[in-house]
């Protein structure tokens, strides 16, 4: 390995090229980089999607972008080619799948860093990553890194612009909701949302958001409610015009999904809903005030993954049966 990989390192690359949520949690890393090493250059690889969180980021000089989606393996082998380019000292694997251990395996750096649960960790300077330890994933993510900085806690963070901050002006006071998710057992029904904004103040405005796909779900919730000041905002707001949003919000209600992680990196008090997922996995958020809302019902199904499926493996999905009054903050 160089000298400079270890002590100095000059240029640096974090890969997550898992779903946004992942890559929020990861910004942490670019805030204890950068605190220790001011002068290095910090570059992301994200999938292709995930690259607009960091427009603006005044610590990231440039992103890379792997579309999974379309000549996934032609675009992977352009990427290694353009990451051995680079010369990296230091490659940092948060993922834990062969494609993006083979990257890094690749990737000529002085310096790799992955998790031992990589199939080919045996080339990196591996560490464990153990789901319900009591530890947070951000807490996972740093301990990769704490031999070259330290033990200290680290938050993630996003740099919404001045014009994210303007791309919408809420009247206030408002409440930011965000429903969906891609995962229907993580996903409060809709019906129990309705019910939540007919329960809200009627002098607070209720702002939903989301993707363009989810628009369709909060007119159903918005036409279900009977509050008289709901604005649907899926799909016009850019990722860190969302940030920006939820930032300024007296209380935003969500489910364990990207908004919750949105919601942690700008430090918004939020209010999250955990149907068949379990706080103990570690993905909790993170900001001063925030509150979470499960089943108050022992299941013995409960969590069936940890990551949702599209359909309750029980059929019943008693786990989302959790009371309005259960949800509602003072």
């Amino acid at each position: 390995m160089r000298p400079s990989a270890m002590n100095h390192p000059e240029k640096i690359l974090i890969i997550q090229t898992a779903f946004l949520g992942d890559v929020i949690l990861a910004t942490a890393l670019l805030e204890k980089l950068h605190r220790f090493f001011p002068h290095a250059t910090l570059d992301f690889l994200v999938r292709k999607g995930n690259e607009s969180l960091f427009d603006h980021h005044p610590f990231v000089r440039q992103i890379i972008c792997w579309d999974k989606k379309r000549n996934k393996l032609k675009h992977l082998a352009q990427i290694i080619a353009q990451v051995r380019a680079e010369k990296y000292d230091v490659v940092i694997n948060l993922q834990r799948f062969f494609s993006s251990g083979l990257l890094t395996l690749l990737s000529g750096a002085g310096l790799k860093i992955g998790f031992k649960k990589n199939p080919l960790s045996f080339a990196t300077q591996a560490f464990p990553h153990e789901i319900g330890n009591d530890s947070h994933e951000v807490d996972r993510n740093l301990r990769l890194i704490e031999f070259l900085t330290d033990d200290s806690k680290q938050l993630p963070r996003l740099y919404p612009s001045q014009a994210d901050y303007k791309a919408f002006s809420p009247k206030v006071p408002y409440i930011c909701i965000a429903p969906a998710s891609v995962w229907f057992t993580k996903q409060w029904p809709a019906e129990k949302w309705a019910a939540l904004i007919s329960a809200l103040d009627n002098k607070m405005h209720i702002y939903l958001i989301g993707s363009p796909a989810d628009n369709p779900l909060c007119e159903k919730i918005i036409n279900e409610s009977s509050h008289q000041h709901c604005t649907n905002l899926c799909g016009k707001l850019s990722l860190l015009a969302s940030a920006a949003l939820i930032k300024g919000a007296s209380m935003n209600y969500v489910n364990d999904s990207a908004p919750m992680h949105l919601a942690s990196a700008m430090n918004a008090p939020v209010t999250a809903i955990y149907c068949s997922t379990v706080p103990e996995f570690g993905f909790t958020p993170l900001s001063d005030n925030a509150r979470i809302v499960q089943t108050p019902v022992a299941l013995d199904c409960r969590p069936c993954g940890l990551h949702g499926y599209k359909k309750c493996p029980k059929g019943h999905f008693k786990c989302a049966n959790i009371p309005v009054n259960l949800v509602l903050t003072d």
